[in-house]
């Protein structure tokens, strides 16, 4: 308003002192270029003398005007008012459509890597675990020693009888003309003397190791409990841990029937006998890392090698698509900008004001630095797939992340040309008036929930296994707030202390009260209010900007023919846009 109120003075003043002479405006510099409305004017800019004559300061403010207008049109307004395309709009849609397509197809091929994994886990569970059965990962565990030396006997076993009795195609790692073999480590206490009886003990806390291989031999066989072949001997007071560990090799022949070459796999397997707390029981954990590679010799008869081209064609061909968006949308913003600054200069030289901060991000479009961040993101993970597809890298979840994160923020983009509708365009504007409160209301809220969960791990930690570390406690009362899990997290505190038991129920009382029948519900108003905001600022009109009200001083229509140039090429009555 305080821009309209400047330029309305100025031309009453103008009128008053025409008898007298044009005025004149002392200028900070010699020379300041401005943009007419004219494409060669845009593009080379107008250079002034600090003499202006009155008509001309109006040329100047029309053409900025103009300039301004065109520049915050959407793309249908952009093509009636100077028959410009819609370019961005147009790649925008193809590359959604291709980006979609090809996450489609490397999810199928990664689930086939997942599935692939996780079936081998299960399968070395249930060969070199005794008695192991599914889901019962947290509870597997031992009581005696007879079991312990069972357990490593069996594993043994099952690891020198691996060709006969496993049904996949799996091998030993070979070395040469030689084969990897299996590590049987111990670690335990130096020196160790415990007498729990009279409540004594000397020991030594350094850890020593003691390692020894078993080498795969289909003659060998080390027998039972009985007939135990390793020599091995555990002192079960100073014993630490146990550890097996082993590799064996794989080949995920069933990408074959999906036309793609196979993978070779290394799988790096790790049985642990944990007795680090001396309490009796001895937990058993089996670890796979699994190493994805190139296979060294291959040979596939048929169609295989030729849809993997095709597919690497495909994939070029969005990098090509991404690489033209990446272009039109960096340049839009640096127009953006170089706009902004001249839209500075001139107001500072005109109106004697500095633009706000919040005028200055006007020009800087949010949503094209999102499409950048985008389209690198596309590149970099369709480069990688390439790579995976040709057999030269494996990072399956490096390029899952990059393509996954990318084709998210393609389609959040496509809600910008919703925007251009008032209609949808009430979502977008919610968040963006609502989102500075929302964050300093969670950074409020995040203080009173840190506390929660640093109370309740130190209290409730030795008592409640939802609360036996921080990030356990965190995705427990993050639950609690969403209404799940209530009455199990009540029931499954243990009632060893009264004390502690007590002190739970008003520690979860308080903190159910507190967060979803007040910080949740003000959660929610404070989104509320800003809906209601925004429905009334689209009945009544929005509160006008100094650039905002600097705009709507020019009336002329997208279709008036006063945006166009000799040179703009005609509109065409095809146009799918409506005028």
């Amino acid at each position: 308003m305080q821009g309209t109120q400047v330029a309305a003075g100025y031309q009453l003043q103008q009128v008053g002192s025409a008898p007298s002479g044009p005025p004149r405006r002392e200028m900070a510099n010699p020379e300041v270029v401005t943009s007419s409305c004219s494409l060669h004017q845009e593009e080379n800019g107008r250079t002034f003398n600090q003499t202006t004559s009155p008509s001309e300061e109006l040329l100047l403010e029309d053409q900025m005007r103009r300039k301004l207008k065109f520049f915050f049109m959407n793309p249908c307004e952009k093509f009636w008012a100077r028959g410009r395309k819609p370019w961005k709009l147009a790649i925008q849609i193809i590359k959604l459509a291709m980006v979609t397509i090809q996450l489609v197809f490397f999810g199928l091929s990664n689930q086939m890597v997942v599935d692939f994994k996780e079936d081998n886990t299960i399968a070395f569970k249930h060969l070199f675990l005794k008695g192991y059965v599914d889901q019962t990962d947290n509870t597997y565990a031992v009581y005696t020693q007879n079991d312990v030396y069972n357990q490593i006997i069996f594993a043994v076993n099952q690891y020198l009888q691996l060709r006969n009795i496993s049904i996949g195609n799996h091998a030993y790692e070979s070395k040469g003309t030689e084969q990897s073999g299996m590590a049987i480590c111990q670690h335990f206490y130096k020196q160790g003397n415990i007498c729990p009886g009279n409540d004594t003990f000397d020991i030594d806390p350094k850890i020593e190791t003691e390692c020894f291989s078993v080498e795969p031999d289909e003659s060998f066989y080390i027998g039972t409990l009985e007939e135990n072949k390793l020599n091995l001997t555990l002192d079960f007071h100073r014993l630490l841990t146990v550890e097996l560990k082993f590799k064996l090799k794989a080949i995920n022949l069933q990408t074959i029937r999906h036309h793609e070459l196979p993978d070779c796999y290394d799988f790096t397997l790790t049985i642990t006998f944990d007795n680090k707390a001396h309490s009796g029981r001895i937990k058993i954990s089996f670890d796979n890392d699994i190493s994805i590679k190139e296979c060294k010799d291959w040979h596939v008869s048929g169609s295989v090698q030729r849809n993997t081209h095709y597919m690497m064609i495909f994939d070029g061909v969005v990098i090509l698509i991404c690489s033209a968006s990446l272009i039109l949308c960096f340049r839009s913003v640096i127009r953006g900008l170089q706009l902004q600054q001249e839209f500075v200069s001139f107001f500072l030289l005109h109106y004697k004001k500095e633009i706000s901060v919040s005028d200055r991000m006007e020009f800087v479009n949010g949503w094209y630095i999102m499409l950048i961040i985008s389209d690198l993101l596309t590149i970099t993970g369709s480069i990688l797939k390439m790579e995976i597809q040709a057999k030269s890298l494996t990072s399956y979840d490096v390029c899952s992340i990059l393509l996954g994160t990318s084709t998210l923020l393609v389609w959040i983009g496509v809600i910008r040309y919703l925007s251009f509708f008032q209609k949808y365009n009430l979502l977008i504007l919610t968040l963006q008036a609502a989102l500075p409160n929302v964050m300093r209301f969670c950074c409020c809220a995040a203080m009173i929930y840190l506390g929660y969960c640093f109370c309740g791990w130190i209290v409730l930690g030795p008592y409640h296994a939802k609360f036996r570390s921080l990030n356990v406690v965190s995705e427990c009362l993050f639950s609690l707030i969403n209404g799940d899990d209530m009455f199990a997290t009540f029931a499954d505190m243990q009632r060893k202390s009264y004390l502690v038991w007590l002190f739970s129920r008003i520690y979860l009382y308080t903190f159910i009260s507190l967060f979803i029948y007040m910080i949740l519900s003000l959660f929610i108003a404070l989104i509320t209010d800003t809906y209601e905001t925004i429905k009334h600022y689209q009945q009544d009109g929005f509160p006008e900007t100094e650039l905002r009200t600097f705009i709507s001083e020019c009336k002329d229509l997208p279709n008036s023919g006063k945006y166009r140039f000799e040179d703009d090429p005609p509109v065409s009555i095809f146009c799918w846009c409506k005028q």
